[in-house]
């Protein structure tokens, strides 16, 4: 009897139209409801660069970038061929006991470009603990802090966004995403972001094992004071903790140099990236750590596999994570987040100066955001409006704006956190002028079109505040796309 051959790209022509419905049926049916309600529900079939496509043909840009995983662009061929020649290779994969092939290569390769690495008579962060995602990469390097020091606790910042597994989770700044999940990790202390007195009276206190933090908060898009995070450092270390480095969403370019510690002058204890490591096709994570935090947790023989996980290593993943390097170097692609970032803050802040509800335009590299404030109280129409939808739902606003930003002017974006008034754009870091200033002139207009009211975007907030409470059944709830 003849066996049917598996034809991966019959299969998904095949089911061309099903994505959304068996996202339904079988995943997420609340996260299919939300795309429905938000208008996101488009049948994106290709991503390329800096762009996607739907199935009509219709070109998107992409400023949303997979939540930053894309930074050398959608499909990027290099590493697309790197895993074709990996698979190519038949290596052996996943040894368990035995030396892997590819590991100690990327390894090298992170240490080579990690905050300062080659400064004479430093401690460079020179060991590397592979995992397959940022939360679990977080929990690696909390289990780090807590055996290098003999200290349980751990400071972490409001706003903070480490991830979701229970330990990450435990070090998340915003409570949306812990509530219904019973007690988390204990012995952890949420402080405000930017406030030293606050970090010192912790860390005076003589139990806390670490200080993490975001460079670059990725809820809001919050930048640091001048001096927070070299003071914060010193602080850590006259009080005997750890600083650990969050740089899943801030590394590899994004904030253009390699890693936002660089714009800081900081060389953190332990530095925690994943996200754009592995170019986007497989998942992948790293934790750096000094020697001696590395020393302290694989102390022994006995202990050489104290944290440990099975995927941690495998081959395809160190291949795309050394490929995504290569580009990164040689493609200067990080130099290009660094110039038309700073383009495309320069024109949106001429650009939308004259609207009264733009705060601010806020970033570093191409990791933007754009703040919203309420109308001014002479501004009755537009008080009304944002006063309603703010009471139907605090992320509204910004979705009523995303909603046309991406159906009309063909560019996809997303909030920038739970009840923040704050729209992210984080794209791809091959990104270039002329995309810049579409996504200048698609902002002007919709958000022009805000400042009229009634007008279009505040009936989109109006359907979309009712469609939230019907499909709640008369509860208030979240109508935008989760932001990450």
């Amino acid at each position: 009897m003849d066996k049917t051959p598996f034809d991966i790209r019959a299969l998904v022509e095949r089911h061309r139209q099903d994505a959304l419905p068996l996202l339904e049926r079988y995943v997420n049916p609340s996260f299919a409801a939300v795309l429905r309600t938000i208008g996101f529900d488009i049948n994106f079939v290709r991503g390329q660069g800096a762009y996607l496509w739907d199935d009509r043909g219709i070109r998107y840009i992409d400023c949303l970038g997979g939540y930053a995983v894309f930074n050398v662009g959608r499909n990027h061929p290099v590493v697309r061929e790197a895993l074709k020649q990996a698979m190519d290779l038949d290596l052996p994969n996943l040894l368990g006991l035995g030396a892997f092939r590819l590991s100690g290569l990327l390894a090298k390769e992170l240490v080579a470009m990690a905050p300062g690495a080659g400064v004479v008579g430093g401690e460079p962060l020179d060991t590397v603990f592979f995992a397959n995602s940022g939360g679990e990469a977080i929990d690696a390097a909390l289990k780090h802090a807590r055996a290098a020091t003999g200290r349980c606790r751990v400071v972490y910042c409001d706003r903070a966004y480490h991830g979701l597994t229970m330990g990450s989770l435990s070090v998340c700044g915003n409570a949306e995403f812990r509530e219904g999940f019973g007690p988390l990790l204990g012995d952890t202390t949420q402080i405000a972001f930017n406030d030293l007195p606050g970090l010192e009276r912790e860390l005076a206190r003589g139990d806390v094992a670490a200080f993490i933090v975001e460079p670059i908060q990725g809820k809001g898009v919050h930048i640091p004071e001048a001096e927070y995070l070299r003071e914060a450092q010193r602080l850590c270390h006259k009080h005997g903790a750890l600083l650990i480095a969050d740089e899943i969403q801030t590394g590899l370019g994004r904030t253009g140099r390699m890693f936002a510690c660089e714009h800081y002058g900081l060389e953190p204890d332990i530095m925690v990236i994943a996200k754009a490591l592995s170019g986007g096709y497989v998942p992948v994570s790293a934790v750096l750590t000094r020697r001696w935090i590395h020393e302290a947790v694989f102390s022994s023989m006995d202990k050489c596999s104290r944290i440990q996980t099975t995927f941690g290593q495998n081959d395809l993943a160190m291949a795309a994570g050394l490929a995504t390097l290569h580009v990164l170097r040689e493609e200067t692609i990080v130099e290009n987040a660094a110039v038309v970032g700073a383009y495309l803050m320069e024109r949106l802040r001429a650009a939308l100066a004259k609207y009264e509800m733009v705060k601010q335009v806020r970033g570093l590299g191409l990791m933007i955001a754009i703040e919203f404030q309420p109308p001014r109280l002479r501004s009755v129409g537009l008080r009304t409006g944002w006063e309603l939808l703010h009471k139907m739902d605090q992320s509204l606003f910004c979705q009523a704006v995303l909603i046309p930003l991406l159906t009309e002017h063909r560019v996809l974006a997303q909030v920038a956190g739970h009840r923040q008034d704050v729209i992210k754009l984080i794209p791809p870091l091959v990104l270039s002028r002329e995309n810049a200033d579409e996504i200048v002139a698609a902002l002007d207009a919709t958000i022009g079109a805000c400042h009229k009211f009634p007008g279009p975007v505040w009936e989109v907030g109006r359907k979309l505040g009712g469609a939230a409470i019907k499909r709640f059944g008369g509860k208030r709830g979240e109508v935008s796309a989760p932001p990450m």
